[in-house]
């Protein structure tokens, strides 16, 4: 009969990971991308066990499973980004690891959703995707359920410009607007999930369409002729269409695509809709996407501090000052965790 897992033992937890199953079965049978240790139970001492580079023997194989489901196999705190690039590869892992600190899952988010967007705006197809899509799921089903854990992601939220980055910020940044503004309903249980589900894939995916631009002009630092402009505005329409050939459908992502752009004093693009006209799903990427392209470093631009950006959109009546004035409190509050 299998012994019962062991709990962590005190001072151990902050310094180790205690190996999860499922993480023990993602690795190489014989070669782990990291090294091991085994719980001492007597001395209550960790003792290598295995060391990267080797390979393990037939023996410690063998009984590797068993002495981790007895919860005596960890892994060294310091080599946290190898464990993160790990996991971050097989992302539904952090669900299933009770063991990683919430910072740490944040950090394996920031990785794994970064990645996946640059090969779908590197490859905007149905496969690739699918791939996007599953890993977003995972981040959804681990905020829906405590809405506060995308604090550690905004924290994460990345300092240079790069498309890929910009929509992961978008994401994280409208997620945490969203859940900032709606807190009493997600602890309430009343956001449906397939709503959030698709919330989600707007915020991330509302730039979609400016993967269709030339990169010379994305990476241009001198002034944009006429022409370079208009194939800029064009980006909305471009998302758009890419929807319609991932025959994708749904509303809120047809905001965020669309709204993004749009103003409430209807000076616009590409719709020039008004504020009768603006829902709020594209008023909140409206405000998060020009906020997350002010605060990075950009080949135009240096990054503004977060505050003064965020003042600087509050004065422009084209954005929702309330909404504004949330988002105000909501980096207020992050600050002080």
């Amino acid at each position: 009969m299998a012994k019962p897992k062991s709990d962590v033992p005190d001072g151990l937890n902050e310094e180790y990971y205690q190996v999860n199953q499922d993480i023990l079965g993602s690795f190489n049978k014989f070669r782990p991308p990291l090294d091991l240790f085994r719980l001492k139970e007597d001395v209550v001492r960790l003792l290598p066990y295995y060391k990267v580079g080797g390979r393990l023997t037939t023996q410690q194989a063998e009984e590797l499973p068993e002495l981790t489901k007895q919860g005596l196999i960890f892994v060294s705190r310091k080599d946290h980004a190898v464990y993160v690039k790990h996991i971050s590869y097989q992302l539904d892992l952090v669900l299933i690891d009770k063991n990683l600190h919430e910072r740490e899952i944040a950090d394996i988010f920031t990785q794994a959703l970064t990645r996946r967007m640059e090969e779908f705006l590197d490859q905007p197809v149905k496969p690739v995707f699918e791939k996007l899509y599953a890993d977003l799921m995972v981040l959804t089903e681990y905020l829906i359920f405590d809405i506060h854990r995308v604090r550690a992601l905004l924290r994460r939220l990345h300092k240079e410009h790069s498309l890929a980055k910009h929509s992961f910020n978008c994401g994280v940044a409208g997620l945490a607007l969203y859940g900032f503004i709606n807190s009493n309903n997600f602890e309430e249980g009343g956001v449906k999930r397939t709503f959030f589900d698709r919330l989600t894939l707007g915020l991330f995916l509302h730039d979609m369409g400016m993967s269709k631009v030339p990169k010379f002009i994305l990476d241009k630092d001198k002034p944009l002729t006429t022409d370079e402009r208009n194939k800029i505005l064009q980006h909305p329409m471009h998302g758009v269409e890419m929807l319609a050939k991932l025959d994708i459908k749904h509303p809120e992502l047809e905001q965020c695509v669309l709204e993004h752009h749009e103003r409430l004093t209807g000076s616009g693009y590409p719709q020039k809709k008004n504020a009768d006209n603006i829902t709020q799903i594209g008023r909140i990427c409206g405000l998060v996407d020009s906020w997350c392209a002010m605060t990075t470093k950009r080949v135009y631009a240096e990054a503004m501090e977060p505050m003064a950006a965020l003042r600087a959109l509050m004065e422009d009546s084209g954005y929702d000052r309330q909404l504004g004035q949330q988002m105000q409190l909501m980096l207020v509050e992050r600050m002080k965790h």
